[in-house]
């Protein structure tokens, strides 16, 4: 039995991750551990979460997250995603990107890519300072932290049967901290022979990403480059809804729709599950579960592509208990 801590989050998040799940706990041998996190806690309690629930959190196998809310500016609390990464150590962020047909207006039927993430450094590593009328951030990179995610993406690829890693950087202007990221990229690069390797300035591969998707594998670069790109290439895809992804580190992951928690659709009944299903079925997998979890990403795909029963974001009518109990039964028959 897998323990899971479940945190349903803000917003369409209490729509969508308690049904599905209750729904993948149905074909795999889960204990589910609900805990309250987000922007709504924090208006009641004065924090996003508590010091208890992370070390609940910690003691469990996987986590499985809706999307939490982040007010804007100065003054509020720190990201409950950065928080989590952090408390992890979640190195890798994992975003795979793939076409289901053109009617959602993917740009090919052909794209199948998966952005690794480096996630605990970079810009995002928090560290930020303000001296009257000048704001300054800290980029960190390290050695260890981009050995241990290119080595991270060089091992998906060889797992996952892909061909080909494409690291992305900005070594030509940031040439101390882009500038080993792409030194040890190389060198870890040699270790793989069997898998194609290339490098990639960030302006040229967010072109390419537009004018040619299908050319790209496993993409993996520095935090702030990966947040960005991911997003481009799901609207490669046709929408940020066809998107979940992974957070991984050595003993523990957390898996998440990379949408927001859409406060203008929450609790009418419509939001999108496709990306809490992605991450579940990913979940599965990394808990041994694999065939459980191909199971999900199939039935998925085979709803998807046929185009009966969608939400209406992606032009059908359904809500989201009728998509939902529409995977259930092909899930389960």
């Amino acid at each position: 039995m897998k323990k899971v801590a479940v945190i349903s989050g803000d917003g369409i998040g209490k729509e969508i991750i308690p049904p599905v799940s209750k729904i993948i706990s149905s074909i795999a041998p889960l204990e589910l551990i609900e805990i309250e996190a987000g922007y709504e806690r924090w208006e009641k309690c004065g924090e996003a979460i508590s010091e208890d629930d992370l070390e609940i959190i910690k003691s469990c196998d996987a986590v499985f997250k809706g999307p939490t809310a982040t007010p804007v500016g100065r003054g509020t609390y720190r990201s409950v995603n950065v928080a989590l990464r952090k408390f992890l150590d979640l190195y890798a962020n994992v975003r795979p990107v793939k076409s289901y047909g053109r009617q959602f207006g993917a740009l090919s039927e052909n794209i199948d890519m998966v952005i690794v993430r480096e996630n605990t450094e970079g810009l995002y590593s928090g560290i930020e300072f303000s001296f009257g009328e000048v704001a300054q951030s800290i980029k960190i990179v390290t050695r260890k932290g981009s050995e241990r995610v290119i080595r991270f993406a060089f091992e998906f690829a060889k797992s996952e049967n892909r061909r080909k890693v494409t690291l992305v950087h900005k070594a030509n202007i940031l040439k101390e901290t882009c500038g080993l990221f792409l030194e040890v990229g190389r060198e870890i690069s040699e270790r793989y022979p069997e898998i194609e390797f290339e490098d990639m300035i960030v302006d040229a591969a967010a072109m390419k990403m537009v004018r040619n998707p299908e050319s790209f594998d496993v993409v993996v670069t520095t935090n702030l480059f990966g947040d960005i790109l991911s997003d481009l290439a799901l609207g490669t895809v046709g929408s940020i809804a066809l998107g979940g992804s992974a957070n991984i580190g050595d003993r523990s992951a957390m898996f998440e729709p990379v949408h927001g928690s859409a406060p203008d659709i929450a609790g009418k009944g419509i939001a999108n599950p496709t990306g809490a299903l992605i991450s579940a079925g990913m979940m599965l997998k990394y808990l041994g579960l694999r065939n459980e979890g191909e199971r999900v990403l199939k039935v998925l795909e085979e709803i998807l592509r046929k185009g009966e029963v969608l939400t209406p974001d992606l032009g059908g009518n359904a809500r989201t208990d009728e998509f939902l109990s529409h995977f259930e039964r092909k899930l389960i028959g």
